[in-house]
């Protein structure tokens, strides 16, 4: 019988450290370094309390649709969901501009227990032991969902465009890197200023965004 073995990545992009883990059979559609890079402009653009390391599980719908009816209490998959280990307060966000892109769907993440989380002034001012990385969390994405979205015009912010599978998944990345670091989406302000970074980080605006 066959071991099913899942590949595990360990990248570094100063101040972040990303472990990634591609699920057997999943395809790899976007360099794993450019997943890095972009998961590393959102935190920095964030604020993210650094040096940090960031979670990023690759898998497909099956996974997603048993994480969403365990954290969430929805029936079948969804494309991204984010685990984050800081509240939002640990987060500095900068406003994002004023573009006004359409809703995507509702990916709000599930929070960890009281005890898994750290308090703000922990998260932005405690020093940390040389060696030693705050932990934002974990995102899982299904690529399956991913390009079946952008092949059937279901992809983008507006959950309407038919685009490429690679930009389709970088977008659900960057959102839920958003997610880890302190972002929503449920009032029209928090969206729009969501949506509008979202697209300045698609478009590569803060891969030089210092800390």
């Amino acid at each position: 019988m066959a071991v099913v073995v899942d590949q595990a990545t360990r990248l570094y992009l100063p101040p972040l450290r990303l472990d990634v883990t591609v699920r057997e059979g999943v395809p790899r559609i976007v360099p794993l370094a450019r997943l890095g890079r972009a998961i590393r402009a959102a935190a920095l653009a964030s604020r993210a309390p650094m040096p940090a390391s960031v979670g990023l599980v690759l898998t497909a719908d099956a996974e997603l649709a048993s994480l969403n009816r365990e954290h969430m209490g929805k029936r079948g998959a969804t494309d991204v969901l984010s685990f984050p280990l800081l509240p939002p307060e640990a987060f500095r966000p900068e406003a994002a501009g004023d573009a006004d892109p359409s809703s995507m769907g509702d990916h709000r993440q599930p929070m960890p227990p009281a005890s898994a989380t750290v308090g703000p002034a922990e998260a932005s001012s405690f020093v940390l032991p040389p060696g030693e990385r705050v932990a934002l969390g974990d995102i899982a994405v299904s690529v399956e969902r991913a390009i079946a979205q952008a092949r059937d015009g279901q992809g983008g912010q507006d959950a309407s465009t038919a685009w490429d599978p690679r930009d389709e998944l970088l977008l659900l990345v960057l959102h839920g890197t958003l997610h880890l670091c302190g972002w929503d989406h449920a009032e029209p302000d928090e969206n729009r200023r969501m949506r509008a970074l979202e697209w300045r980080l698609l478009r590569g605006r803060y891969d030089d965004e210092p800390v």
